[in-house]
């Protein structure tokens, strides 16, 4: 190709090389006001190591590797001797190592735990979001297992361990442990009562032999899984190791791995239980109550993924707008894309800002925060992951065709962005969640209106939006049928309170004005001209060192 052809002119650099913790403001401001000062020097400088290495190339070549190279399914060895191993790309071990080394899976046991783990999972997933599935359900095994406290004096320092091993061997032999759920079975889903995996108690106490399949089994190459599964007196939960005790291999045949529409540097699988062993976890028939607390730490973990992909996005697409050059001038100098990329910082932020309230929130504990993240978490589940597809796909659309094409990453951001709002209860799933919790905790109701209350009086649209939802909640009539409407602007309206708290004022108006207000249109980029746009994108851009 001639030179005088190929001249490369007004090409984007690569947004490499930066801190993505300090860069995303709302995010580092939230961790300021959550945690209390003595901790937050460590926290802060935990958060700006781990962002350095987010943002770096190294980190950014393990999430491509990662997912140019998916798991791969070894049954048996070449005896024909049943294995069941996944094989992982070197760069999906580097990337769960430095994770843990992070301690992403560490939030029960050290101040201000939960808002320091969810601040670094949204910094870190950035980077590469398929290794978050064993971070997550590792983490959230921890309440489920306090139920027993045998169980979890046996478990516990092992998840929350700073060490990675890969490789299977008897968890008494390695530092640290990953583990896996298993719930959800083919005739029946969500709806897991109907589950027909049998346990059949064993003479040793709390034992168990399981027969059966799980059709989702998430991160199966772990050490060890929480599933549900029948015993003489209800549906159960049990801890299946990988690994007997004595070193044999627990039976635990991985049929396949699924083909994913992204995620694909995950491994998620289908898995057969003949005469597998098992411990009981909590009593028979209390598996819902049992897992519960493990299934509503992985739904905050949705929203703070689903932050987190946001913020990448909407970073990609402002960083491109400040360097390329169209139709005589900077695209982030244009009114109409200066409009779109303001009106993705906002969706971006407000989710950021609700994911380190409701972390917050686990780390207080109280009575009256409990009751709180009842109906908090799900209303946030539903909203932010719903969120999420539009938000990566305009982004993606703002760096034109470039976004389109692999290299720019946005592809593996849009295949990622709608998992979190299927994993864990889809959103009629939540959303009738929030009805329940309506419905026969009125304690949750109560504290979710009061954080909103917090903001009462500073902005007309925030108090007018509070008055139609309560009205709305007065209203009983047909309402399983509108519960996503009820839902979203539960969410909107707790997001909207909180922005108008903590979030610079040009933040607030925009939100308030545009989600709250009614002066919006249907897609990104139609918030009204006559608010300060140019802040509201200044604020969210990523700056590179």
């Amino acid at each position: 190709m001639a030179a005088t052809t190929h001249t490369v002119t007004n090409q984007v650099p690569p947004l490499v090389g930066y801190d993505v913790y300090t860069a995303d403001r709302a995010l580092s401001e939230a961790v300021e006001r959550h945690i209390e000062p003595g901790v937050l020097p460590v926290a802060q400088e935990e958060l700006g190591a781990l962002g350095r290495a987010a943002g770096s190339a190294q980190a950014q070549e393990w999430g491509a590797q990662a997912n140019e190279h998916p798991p791969v399914l070894r049954t048996h060895d070449r005896y024909g001797n049943r294995i069941d191993e996944v094989e992982f790309h070197p760069s999906w071990h580097r990337l769960l190592g430095h994770a843990v080394a992070a301690g992403l899976t560490d939030a029960w046991g050290r101040p201000a735990g939960h808002v320091r783990r969810a601040a670094g999972f949204l910094v870190w997933t950035q980077a590469e979001a398929g290794h978050g599935c064993p971070l997550s359900m590792t983490h959230a095994a921890v309440p489920a297992l306090r139920t027993d406290p045998v169980l979890a004096a046996e478990w516990e320092p092992k998840l929350t361990s700073y060490v990675y091993e890969e490789g299977l061997r008897p968890a008494p032999e390695k530092a640290g442990v990953l583990f896996g759920m298993g719930m959800t079975e083919k005739q029946g889903g969500t709806d897991v009562r109907s589950n027909t995996t049998r346990a059949e108690p064993l003479s040793g106490e709390g034992e168990y032999l399981l027969t059966g399949h799980k059709w989702f089994c998430s991160a199966p190459m772990s050490d060890g899984f929480l599933v549900l599964a029948q015993a003489p007196g209800g549906l159960t939960c049990f801890l299946v190791p990988r690994v007997l005790p004595d070193g044999t291999r627990n039976v635990f045949a991985i049929q396949r791995l699924k083909d994913k529409l992204g995620n694909k540097s995950n491994a998620s699988g289908e898995v057969e239980f003949d005469g597998t062993w098992a411990r009981r976890v909590g009593g028979e028939g209390r598996g819902v109550r049992t897992i519960i607390e493990m299934v509503a730490a992985t739904r905050l973990d949705c929203v703070v993924g689903s932050a987190a992909l946001m913020r990448q996005a909407v970073a990609q697409a402002i960083h491109h707008a400040t360097y390329r050059s169209a139709f005589g001038g900077l695209l982030t100098d244009k009114p109409l894309m200066r409009n779109v990329l303001a009106d993705l910082a906002l969706e971006s932020e407000a989710a950021t800002v609700l994911a380190m309230q409701l972390a917050s929130a686990y780390d207080t504990d109280t009575e009256e925060e409990r009751a709180f993240l009842r109906i908090a978490v799900p209303a946030a589940k539903y909203w932010v992951t719903k969120r999420c597809t539009p938000v990566v796909g305009e982004a993606l659309e703002c760096l034109g065709g470039n976004g389109y094409v692999e290299e720019s990453g946005m592809p593996r951001l849009l295949r990622e962005a709608p998992l979190n709002s299927i994993w864990e209860g889809s959103g009629n799933v939540q959303a009738l969640d929030v009805l329940r919790a309506l419905q026969r905790e009125p304690q949750a109701l109560d504290a979710f209106l009061r954080e909103v209350g917090k903001a009462r009086g500073a902005d007309h649209r925030l108090d007018a939006a509070i008055k139609d939802l309560l009205t709305e909640l007065a209203d009983l009539e047909g309402i399983e049928a509108r519960a996503r409407r009820l839902v979203e602007r539960m969410a909107l309206v707790l997001q909207g309170s909180l922005l108008v708290r903590w979030a610079p004022p040009e933040v607030s108006d925009a939100f308030c004005a545009s989600r709250l207000g009614r002066d919006w249109g249907t897609a990104f980029g139609t918030l009204p001209h006559s608010l300060d746009l140019a802040s509201v994108v200044a604020r969210a851009r990523p700056v590179a060192e």
